[in-house]
């Protein structure tokens, strides 16, 4: 028999990993993917073009940088004493250091890559001819976005969404550095890992690691299953 506290050590932060994963790809959906979309569109301005460059550069950042720098630097940002944890301060805001909103930052900026590269690549596979025809029989960009852009990227979407919900439920150093270890507020479940680790705790080490092998086989399958949908001519 499974002890009720350990069964509650473990699903607690399993629900928490969930629902920063699930936050975390809601808002990647809703605000990346247009910036995926403007970034993917050529552009005959020479600055505007080289400003595409950069930002496609500084978004692939969380690539190369270990996790723990991101999480220092954000842990800086957000602090009451710097810049933005200032301003908050400032309005009588609370502080998003060690919350969940916090979390969710963090993860968006760290998840930002691996849900824009598939989108901004599916975006680029759509036809020039296409888009020539939509901008002459449809006038307003919104309208073109929704009703032909979005449903010739509906693969790369829902692949980047995956990528992405996979990435955050395993997420460490960014969520450890800028959430800390709070029991059902930012304790996600690689971070309660650890600390059973640390208390020699295998059995439950175990059990906790496979939820996340679960999850991670279940993930896996559907990225490769869109990925061959998504090879196919």
């Amino acid at each position: 028999m499974i002890d009720q506290s350990l069964m509650s050590d473990m699903l607690s932060p399993l629900w928490v990993s969930i629902k920063l994963a699930g936050v975390t790809t809601l808002c990647l959906l809703l605000f990346a993917t247009p910036v995926a979309y403007w970034l993917a569109k050529p552009s005959n301005n020479k600055y505007i073009a080289r400003l595409k460059v950069l930002l496609i550069g500084i978004i692939a950042m969380p690539l190369v940088l270990p996790p723990t720098v991101i999480g220092f630097y954000l842990l800086l940002l957000l602090s009451p004493s710097m810049s933005i944890g200032r301003w908050l301060s400032e309005h009588n805001i609370s502080p998003l250091i060690f919350t969940f909103e916090g979390l969710v930052i963090g993860s968006i900026i760290y998840s930002l890559p691996f849900y824009i590269q598939p989108v901004y690549a599916q975006f680029l596979r759509i036809p020039q001819s296409v888009t020539e025809v939509a901008s002459l029989l449809e006038p307003s960009r919104l309208r073109r976005f929704i009703t032909i852009a979005l449903p010739q990227a509906r693969i790369g979407i829902v692949l980047g969404s995956l990528i992405s919900f996979a990435h955050t439920i395993g997420e460490f150093g960014v969520v450890l550095m800028i959430g800390g270890s709070i029991s059902g507020e930012t304790k996600v479940i690689s971070i309660a890992i650890y600390e059973q680790v640390e208390a020699l705790n295998y059995e439950a080490a175990h059990m906790m690691s496979g939820f996340l092998i679960i999850i991670g086989v279940v993930m896996v399958v559907l990225i490769a299953s869109l990925s061959r949908m998504n090879q196919r001519p």
